[in-house]
């Protein structure tokens, strides 16, 4: 392979024209030829530079609605030939093929196709068959050839350009390359998996996954652990496409806490009231709903103040004035809402590594989508859980039956168990979370630590007595003895909403009847390792 390598004729096709033209003046500045197709080939002329048609140099026009137009020998040949090699040298000048120097192409738009809901011929008309393969044979010819996939890259190219002469180096190349065979994969990834999805098929044999950088992280989950930020294309409102306004960097765990405090108060309807949700290491340590924003903050504040201490912060509403004020109070993390006020946004820049993400939306809970989690030798799939529980859902299993306010806590609780850690016990009263415990090994485990952070809640406000006394209590999954109920019980849960299906029901159900206790089976469970 030849390390300097001068661009003398460029073969340009790309759907999304963003600085094709300042792309195609700076390369004929240089003398390069410029062959091209379409619409790119339009634009070029339209801005007077000098383009020949693909169709003129392989002597075929462009047919079947466009679907054929740069699959031909001459196109290939003059990409994939080894300038070096005798015998293709010699096959270039029998058929007279020329060499491709750089090839420039970005694809149909597929996944903004199916991000806009077109139907199924649409879709198929928007899977591109040239570009890929006219990206796979230049990426496998780079030590002769550049190929660029990608607008953002159209600066670097120049600059390679100017600093030796009209050439690029086989470093620069293998570096297009790389990139160029990720574009073709995702591109690929995208395609199998909406196809999966439009044929029904669940479990296909064989899936692809693909992402975008969008950031490189300093570290991971510590600081001896590489990381970097892909995006997945979904569009999904949260983390990964939300605006940073202001503050540091975000982190691997800023990243990871706030896509769970993010997930977890778009539970709550927005139309609703506003909710607030503050998170530590991924596990819930406040949530509460309110008539006002800032009441909402505070009352999930409230519930583990201590824990709450450079917590993230999440919004089901914009940010507004009085609660900013309120939230910088303390060292926070992240605050991650769908808008800010302007007030809010003044008050927030005077804390300058306090980041502020806004989103412009939520995320639908009832919208399922694809999780991944790596294990030695493979990838377990599943669908994100969206399992949704409402009161016509509940079935009354004692001999007392929740009243109106204790029901709207039961539900509370249950959103709020869905986002913690296994095992899961969720203390509510009053639309607010007065003691979760997450976690633990076991059931009983997690109602003595739930039960334990409501005391400490009752010491930090001066409260006479815990506020865990008249609350909703929710667990995750059923209570496999009575235990966990009655540790329940005994902190002063009133109410109970569990999933029941346990081999012991008839048992707890007897324990929560003797001990005074409403309680619920939903026939759902919600754990989360």
């Amino acid at each position: 392979m030849t390390d300097i390598t001068p661009i003398r004729r460029a073969l340009i096709s790309v759907s999304d024209k963003t600085g094709l033209v300042e792309l195609g003046q700076a390369l004929a500045a240089r003398g390069v030829e410029l062959l091209s197709t379409g619409g790119s080939a339009g634009m070029l002329r339209e801005a007077g530079l000098a383009v020949k048609d693909v169709a003129d140099i392989t002597g075929f026009p462009e047919m079947m609605d466009g679907r054929v137009k740069t699959l031909h020998p001459k196109v290939h040949g003059g990409l994939l030939a080894l300038r070096e090699n005798p015998e293709h040298v010699a096959a270039m000048e029998e058929h007279g093929i020329g060499p491709i120097d750089l090839l420039v192409v970005n694809l149909y738009p597929f996944e903004e196709t199916v991000a806009k809901g077109a139907d199924y011929d649409t879709c198929i008309e928007n899977i591109d068959i040239g570009g890929p393969a006219m990206i796979r044979a230049a990426a496998k010819n780079h030590g002769d050839v550049a190929v660029v996939v990608d607008g953002t890259d159209y600066s670097a190219l120049l600059d390679q350009m100017e600093a030796n002469d009209g050439a690029t180096t086989l470093a620069f190349r293998k570096s297009l390359a790389q990139t160029a065979y990720a574009r073709t994969a995702a591109y690929d990834a995208a395609v199998s998996t909406w196809m999966a999805g439009a044929i029904g098929e669940e479990t296909p044999r064989r899936r692809a996954v693909a992402g975008e950088l969008k950031q490189t992280l300093r570290y991971g989950e510590n600081s001896h652990q590489q990381a970097a930020f892909y995006t997945d294309g979904s569009g999904r409102p949260g983390v990964a496409t939300a605006r940073q306004l202001q503050g540091k960097e975000l982190s691997y765990n800023n990243i990871n806490d706030t896509d769970a405090a993010f997930e977890l108060v778009s539970e709550f309807d927005p139309e609703n009231g506003p909710a607030c949700a503050i998170i530590k290491h991924a596990n819930p340590c406040g949530v509460a709903v309110g008539a006002t924003l800032v009441e909402a903050y505070q009352k999930a504040f409230d519930c583990d103040r201590t824990s709450a201490f450079g917590g993230i912060v999440a919004l089901n509403q914009p940010l507004d004035g009085e609660t900013a004020k309120k939230i910088v109070e303390i060292f926070t993390e992240v605050v991650i809402a769908p808008g800010a006020s302007e007030e809010a946004k003044e008050i927030f820049s005077a804390k300058k590594n306090l980041r502020l993400l806004l989103t412009d939306g939520l995320p639908d809970p009832k919208v399922a989508i694809t999780a991944y989690k790596q294990v030695a030798g493979g990838l377990l799939v599943q669908d994100k859980d969206v399992g949704y529980v409402g009161l016509d859902d509940l079935k009354v299993v004692t001999k007392k039956a929740p009243d109106a306010q204790e029901l709207a806590d039961l539900l509370f609780a249950w959103k709020v168990a869905k986002h913690v850690k296994s095992n899961a016990i969720v203390y509510v009263k009053g639309g607010a979370t007065v003691g979760v415990g997450a976690g633990q090994m076991s059931r009983l485990d997690s109602a003595n630590v739930a039960a334990a952070k409501a005391e400490r809640m009752a010491a930090e406000l001066g409260m006479s007595e815990s506020p865990a006394k008249g609350s909703a209590v929710a667990s995750d999954a059923f209570f496999p003895f009575a235990d966990g109920l009655l540790e329940a019980a005994a902190a002063g849960g009133t109410c109970v909403i569990q999933p029941g299906g346990s081999m012991r029901d008839e048992e707890v159900i007897k324990a929560a009847d003797e001990a005074g206790l409403a309680m619920v089976f939903t026939g759902m469970r919600h754990f989360r390792h």
